[in-house]
Formats: C-alpha cells, sequence, structure tokens
C-alpha cells in the first residue's frame, strides 16, 4: 500500500557513501526535517553532510496528510495551564514563524500549496472549543467558533483558523534537496565519539543531528521512556465532496480531512502501534456509509512519535552529550515542526540566540503521567512469554493484521513478516522464525 504522494517519480539520484569522509555537520536521517536543516546550512555556507538509510523523503515524510498550521488540536488552552502563557505564546509564535517560511519557499516551489482554513473540532464538548478559543485570543490569535462543518456528522463546535496551508510534500521536498549535498542507502550503525559509521564508510564531524524521526542512540536521552509510537491510517477516495479545508477531531483517536485536488484524504483508525485499533476497517466503514458513490484511490499508514507533554523535543540530545543533537517527537504534526526545529537547530549550531529553543528543549522534566504508562508498557511486553522479540531492547512482539507486519508495543519499531527491518528505533531485523 502506498500514500497519494508516492506516485511521483523522484528525479534527483544521490550516491551511496563508499569511502571515508569529514565535515562540520552531519545530518541523519532524509525525512523533510533533516532535508530542511541541510537546506538551511547550505544557504549559510556551512559544510555539511546529509545521510539517509533508503531514499531521501520515503520514510514518515511521504505518509503525512501534509497540513502545515500552527492549530495543533486544542493544545494552546492546554499549554497555558501546565506551563505558562510565555510557553503557548512562544510555542504558538514558532509555529507561526515555521509556517510563513513554508509560504515564502513555496512561492518559487511547485508543490501544490494553498492556503486553507484548519478546523479543530470536538463531537461532544463544547467548553473545550470555547476554552481553546479563549486561550487564542489570550495569546493574540485570531480565531473563530464554528457550529458546522461540511462534513457528514454533527459537532458541538470547531476552532477555525484562517491562512493556514497544505501541500504535497514530496514535490516540495524533491525539489529542495536537488541540489544538496546527499548520500541515500548508507545506513548509519553506529556513533562513536564524533564518527558515524555505515557498512561501507565512515563520516567524522564536529556536530551531528539526529533527525530519525525516533532517536536510535540509548545510551543519551533515554527517548525510548520518554516517547511512544502511534499508528494511524489513510485513504483517498474520489467522488467525494470538496471541504475547502482542514479539519481535525481534537480527540486522538478522531478523524481527520482535506482534500487534493479531486481527492478527499480522510484519517483514522489510530491506536499505539502494536496495539489493536480501527486500522483501515474504520476508515472503509466510515466512507461506504457517508460517500456510498465514492471510489477508493490510495490507502496507506503512518506512524507519528508522541512525547509526554505534547511539545517536541528539539535540541541537544543530551546534556551529557553536547555536540549531539535531536529532532523528534512531532506529535503527528511533522510538517510544522520540522521547519520549527530546522529553524531552532541551525540557530542552536551555529550560536545564534533563537527565542524558542527552551520551549522545545529535551531537557525539560520528564516526570508526566504518560511517563509511567510507557514504562508499564514495556515491562509488560519485555516479560511476555514469546520467541518473537523486537532487537531494540527486546520486547514482545505483536503480529499487525491489517499491514502483516511485527509490530513493537514498547517504542514502535516495526519490521517485515521475514523479520527485516521497517522503522526505528531498532537498529537491525528481528528474529520472528
Amino acid at each position: 500500500m502506498h500514500s497519494l504522494w508516492s506516485k511521483i517519480q523522484d528525479k534527483n539520484e544521490f550516491k551511496s557513501l563508499n569511502s571515508n569522509i569529514n565535515t562540520d555537520i552531519l545530518i541523519i536521517g532524509g525525512g523533510i526535517c533533516g532535508v530542511l536543516c541541510a537546506y538551511f546550512l547550505q544557504k549559510l555556507g556551512v559544510k555539511y553532510v546529509l545521510v539517509e538509510a533508503k531514499k531521501v523523503g520515503n520514510g514518515i515524510t511521504k505518509n503525512t496528510t501534509a497540513k502545515i498550521t500552527l492549530q495543533h488540536g486544542l493544545i494552546y488552552d492546554n499549554l497555558i495551564k501546565n506551563f505558562s502563557l510565555d510557553i503557548a505564546y512562544r510555542y504558538l509564535k514558532a509555529n507561526q514563524l515555521a509556517l510563513e517560511k513554508y509560504k515564502e519557499l513555496c512561492k518559487s516551489i511547485d508543490c501544490d500549496f494553498e492556503e486553507k482554513p484548519a478546523f479543530t473540532y470536538s463531537l461532544e464538548n463544547r467548553l473545550k472549543v470555547e476554552n481553546e478559543i479563549k486561550a487564542l485570543e489570550k495569546l493574540g490569535c485570531e480565531s473563530t467558533f464554528e457550529s458546522e462543518i461540511p462534513l457528514p456528522f454533527k459537532i458541538s463546535g470547531a476552532v477555525k483558523l484562517s491562512n493556514q496551508a497544505q501541500f504535497h510534500p514530496l514535490k516540495f521536498i524533491h525539489e529542495i534537496s536537488k541540489d544538496l549535498n546527499i548520500y541515500e542507502n548508507t545506513f548509519i550503525n553506529k556513533i562513536k565519539n564524533h564518527t558515524a559509521f555505515s557498512e561501507h564508510g565512515s563520516i567524522t564531524a564536529k556536530k551531528i543531528i539526529v533527525a530519525t524521526h525516533f532517536p536510535f542512540i540509548n545510551s543519551h536521552g533515554f527517548y525510548f521512556t520518554k516517547m511512544y509510537q502511534h499508528r494511524s491510517y489513510a485513504i483517498a477516495i474520489k467522488g467525494a465532496p470538496q471541504i475547502d479545508g482542514m479539519y481535525v477531531d481534537e480527540k486522538q483517536n478522531g478523524m481527520s480531512f482535506r482534500n487534493y485536488k479531486d481527492l478527499m484524504l480522510a484519517g483514522g483508525g489510530d491506536h499505539r502501534t502494536g496495539k489493536q485499533g480501527g486500522n483501515y476497517k474504520e476508515l472503509q466503514e466510515f466512507i461506504a456509509k457517508n460517500y456510498p458513490e465514492s471510489k477508493e484511490k490510495y490507502l496507506w499508514a503512518t506512524q507519528d512519535c508522541i512525547t509526554l507533554d505534547n511539545i517536541p523535543y528539539i535540541g541537544n540530545y543530551s546534556k551529557f552529550a553536547p555536540n549531539l543533537y535531536v529532532a523528534t517527537g512531532f506529535n503527528k504534526w511533522g510538517m510544522t515542526s520540522s521547519m520549527v526545529a530546522a529553524t531552532i537547530l541551525t540557530d542552536i549550531i551555529l550560536e545564534i540566540k533563537n527565542d524558542f529553543s527552551d520551549v522545545f528543549s529535551p531537557d525539560r522534566p520528564a516526570l508526566k503521567p504518560q511517563l509511567f504508562i510507557n514504562l508499564g508498557e514495556t515491562l509488560i511486553n519485555f516479560f511476555t512469554p514469546t520467541v518473537k522479540r523486537c532487537s531494540h531492547l527486546g520486547c514482545a512482539l505483536k503480529w499487525n493484521k491489517a499491514e502483516h507486519t511485527w509490530d513493537c508495543p514498547c517504542h514502535g519499531s516495526r519490521f517485515e513478516k521475514d523479520g527485516d527491518l521497517i522503522d526505528n528505533p531498532a537498529m537491525k531485523r528481528a528474529n520472528v522464525e
């Protein structure tokens, strides 16, 4: 199953690493976050290398629904309550600047960029929507309350933000990456001191950015305790109406919608990786009931890293690794968060003051309820008796019937039926015999 975006042909050709080289900055991971880091560093004349295990944009980036917005669910009321008005304002401002940067870049890139309103709706809790609008008003962000949206169900209310955006992510990434210093099909299997090793060569760098979706270095940062992975599904159908906007349920397991040309994209069926959920069946049943004349054109799934407090981890990998940096935990909002991350990391590396870096610092307190849920999940699955184990930290693997893969409920690594690695933090195949 391949996403709608994957049908385009990538005309870029990047060689594999077959020697030992030196650089100032090494970026590991060729998704949109890593590519944006490389793009900005090149514009600033910094010597860098980007390595990608497979093909640029061929990981999580190709499976996004590609919404560019500062509206990340009903987040701002929670940020004010759980952190402060200042943290909420700077989170909003960082994402607002990211949106504006996309608008600027996409003026000269053919990537089907469109400005669209964004809506976060609630099926049953009007008060949560009203509180979010009040929070946005405190932060100086204009929003409106909507009692109806052009979707086939009733809502209690929705927050509308105008002038947000959507685009074709692979058209964008292929265009901005074409002149960058990239090695594809170069899997980094180890980092020691300032050197990263692949099967056929090594790269020694003064500073290293890990932009691999889920960080793979276990000895620093303990990201396998501070995040879990969440699986969701998407369907693109022809014959459904234009809805003129981007829509998302405020609940994590709710549905999302947008158009791309004459197609409607619907997302949902969510569950923690390795657990059971609605998956494709939930989406197909919804479409059959509400758009019976439509035709299914594409069907795919994606995976998101969820942090303890719904703020990404961007900055130093850990306080014990001063020249190692990370961008992860985008909480389903990878497009905008990738731009935020690239901006912050570029400033940190060049020792430029950034007004938002402390908001996203990975070193912030980790004593949150989700931490204990993550630890409990790890303990349960570590001691579950089965021979099929994840090659990351040894948790029991679960069979994903919808996608015919072996998935890890602890940290979200995924493997093909024969054990070949699909998604990190695992770094090698699993024994599933």
